[in-house]
């Protein structure tokens, strides 16, 4: 029993290795775009897309090894998933390979790292070349050649290679082992994830002359520094923080210059997807490699906005003896409007929002810009455009008692702030101070709010090129 078992695993290890050669010696089959059929890119916030391409490819009964050429420069291999979409019971995947190894003169070089090559050199008088034998011993800092009676270092002259290795390719390239019981043609789809593909929203808006109206419109922004370009694609879009374990690092890092193209598309299509939105382009688009596009989002015109001044203050007021605070304040200028009406009223990708507004001469000049987060429908958008320049406050603290020490810190504390308005018309100031601790407003010269535990706000009116003083006192309990 003992022997025969001895003989079964034998052959087994046999036939084995048998079929590995047999694989090994496969002629290999190579697809490209050519064979391209629908190709679909969905592409997340966080630097990764998802890849599905179809190609129609002729296979042989049996096995059959298949070199998928143009594949992401960054494709992660392990997410690589094959259909048969002719028949997905007669098709098996063996093995598959990701070759990104790409042939260069140095790549190249390395890859001869102790085998012989050929040193190719050229008489400068007479023009007449010679050609000898040399063993590649070192290339990182330099090449070093081993001839028959030296070594040299550097570069004496061309360099000829027998041969180009199998792994070593002049793109990047899934190679796999498939087996098939059924010849002819196959329609193959491959799908994967891939790190180089990214988007964003970036929208450009214009105030009007009496800053009541904004009109905004929204783009996509695409970028693709992923190897390769993506011809007629069926683009969709995902917003939202998508949960990824992170990856190794990368093997090999590309400085890459950016192409830029604008397109302005039909208005995309939005639908909800799991905890996200999905926006997909309505027509197919090519993605070019090394490429930034931008395809439109939104356009809205008409948006009713309302224009704050905000002078907002700090917790460590409230802590201590300090007497002047600051002066000449500018107060935060802001704009806020509702994400609804008609161009609007869906989930808003988070952006940047650049605002404009046009001169006396109908000049478009640029006056801020404020990034913004995944906004669903009907929320509220707000954007801090930069500080009031005709626009001051003085602040003083005009009284400061410790009340108590111990076991709590118990103090009273009077403030002034003077708030200046050197415009033709008048404005509304909103001061807010974060209160820590216990606090209780003991006085104050004009009414105020309480929007949450450690605030107190007052909306402060200022006529045209006046001043308003505000004066408060308060107490706080420190535990």
């Amino acid at each position: 029993m003992m022997k025969y078992l001895q003989l079964a695993f034998f052959a087994t290890v046999f036939f084995t290795v048998a079929n590995l050669c047999f694989a090994t010696n496969l002629a290999e089959k190579t697809s490209t775009h050519r064979d391209q059929g629908k190709v679909m890119l969905t592409i997340y916030n966080e630097n990764l897309a998802l890849i599905k391409e179809k190609r129609t490819i002729q296979l042989d009964q049996g096995e059959n090894r298949l070199a998928w050429r143009e594949v992401s420069a960054q494709m992660r291999p392990e997410t690589a998933l094959l259909r048969n979409l002719t028949s997905s019971a007669n098709l098996s995947l063996t093995e598959q390979n990701f070759d990104f190894d790409l042939l260069t003169p140095q790549k190249l070089l390395e890859k001869y790292l102790g085998k012989s090559v050929a040193i190719i050199r050229t008489n400068a008088a007479t023009g007449e070349e010679t050609r000898e034998d040399a063993t590649v011993l070192a290339t990182s800092q330099g090449v070093v050649l081993k001839f028959a009676d030296r070594i040299e270092t550097g570069l004496p002259g061309r360099i000829a290679f027998p041969d180009v290795p199998s792994h070593l390719r002049d793109q990047p390239t899934l190679s796999l082992l498939l087996t098939t019981s059924l010849a002819g043609s196959h329609d193959l789809e491959l799908s994967y994830l891939t790190s180089g593909l990214s988007w964003r929203a970036d929208y450009v808006a214009e105030l009007n002359a009496d800053d009541s109206l904004l009109a905004i419109n929204g783009l996509v922004t695409l970028v693709n520094h992923s190897g390769i370009a993506y011809e007629n694609a069926q683009l969709q879009l995902v917003a939202g923080e998508i949960n990824q374990v992170q990856p190794d690092p990368p093997h090999r890092a590309k400085s890459m210059a950016i192409a830029s193209m604008m397109e302005m598309a039909p208005a995309m299509e939005r639908e909800s997807l799991f905890a996200y939105h999905l926006y997909s382009l309505p027509s197919a688009t090519t993605l070019a490699d090394n490429q930034t596009k931008q395809v439109g989002l939104l356009s809205a015109n008409g948006i009713a906005i309302d224009k704050e001044y905000w002078l907002r203050g700090e917790e460590y007021y409230f802590s201590g003896k300090y007497g002047e605070i600051g002066r000449k304040l500018h107060p935060a200028v802001s704009i806020n409007f509702d994400n609804k009406g008609k161009g609007l009223g869906i989930p808003l990708p988070k952006g940047i929002i650049r605002t404009y507004k046009r001169d006396s001469r109908g000049h478009a000049q640029f006056v801020g810009e404020d990034r913004i987060g995944h906004t669903a429908k009907n929320e509220r958008v707000s954007l801090h455009l930069g500080n009031a320049f005709d626009i001051t406050a003085d602040k003083i603290q005009t009284e400061f008692r410790q009340l108590a020490s111990a076991p709590q810190s118990h103090i009273e504390t009077a403030y002034q702030i003077r708030i200046r308005n050197a415009l033709d018309e008048a404005v509304a100031i909103q001061v807010q101070e974060p209160i820590p601790g216990d606090w209780t407003m003991i006085e104050t010269s004009l009414p105020h709010t309480q929007p949450a535990a450690n605030l107190a706000q007052w909306r402060i009116d200022v006529p045209a090129n006046q001043e308003t003083v505000l004066s408060y006192r308060v107490r706080v309990r420190f535990f």
